[in-house]
């Protein structure tokens, strides 16, 4: 198993947990992948161990909470950075080497935000709406191989996405699923070579997106931002 993330001093922890409780090996690399270079960086050195890489999981992505006109080219830049460019070239450096023995899974972590625009977080809908059009698409183009690509589309979650994003005390987050459930949600789909996983929703909550392709856009719009102002 190879994680990456930022912090080296929390990934060297999560690496002592997972070898004690599930006894296996894995490997810590410590990259920003907000920096273009990191993906390629990563590769390189997966590649340069000889290690044969059968499942790719781009879970990495944070929102952030504000009008589009008030929050800063640097903060929505990096999203977009590390939501939508680090997945897609991960996605692109890893899949030929997939597709050449024919067989691995790819699990796109996406949101339930990826059905609608999102007022006070137009840019991290976009950048999920971005990823759940490029998996299915890939999942299409990949249909006669042995290759499947899973976006999953988690709702609300206990996770520090929320306090991230300054989200906590919206209305969004009032009713939240475990992490562990959700994850549990996305894998078991993935294995099972699902296009597309649902996970994390009150039932209320899907009567809503059941009912997107009805609801009047401006109408819809107008229930998100409301959604998202904080309490």
């Amino acid at each position: 198993m190879i994680i990456v993330a930022r912090s080296e001093d929390k990934l060297n922890q999560l690496k002592a947990e997972l070898e004690k409780e599930y006894k296996v090996e894995v490997k810590v690399i410590a990259k920003d992948l907000t920096k273009f270079e990191s993906t390629q960086e990563i590769y390189d050195e997966v590649k340069a161990e000889g290690i044969q890489v059968e499942y790719l999981l781009n879970n990495a992505g944070f929102g952030g909470h504000g009008y589009f006109h008030e929050r800063t080219m640097e903060e929505d830049m990096a999203m977009i950075n590390l939501n939508i460019i680090a997945l897609t070239s991960l996605t692109k450096l890893f899949l030929p080497d997939f597709t050449k023995r024919n067989s691995g899974k790819i699990l796109n972590v996406s949101s339930t935000a990826s059905f609608m625009p999102g007022p006070l977080q137009a840019v991290y809908f976009a950048t999920k709406a971005f990823v759940t059009f490029l998996s299915n698409a890939i999942s299409e183009e990949l249909s006669n191989t042995n290759i499947t690509v899973t976006n999953l589309m988690p709702g609300a979650t206990e996770t520090e996405f929320a306090k991230a994003a300054g989200m906590d005390k919206s209305n969004l987050f009032e009713n939240t699923f475990s992490a562990l459930s959700v994850a549990n949600d996305g894998y078991e789909g993935m294995l099972k070579g699902k296009m597309d996983v649902v996970s994390g929703l009150t039932f209320s909550q899907k009567l809503m997106i059941s009912g997107i392709p009805f609801t009047p856009k401006k109408m819809l719009l107008k229930q998100v931002h409301k959604m998202q102002k904080i309490q």
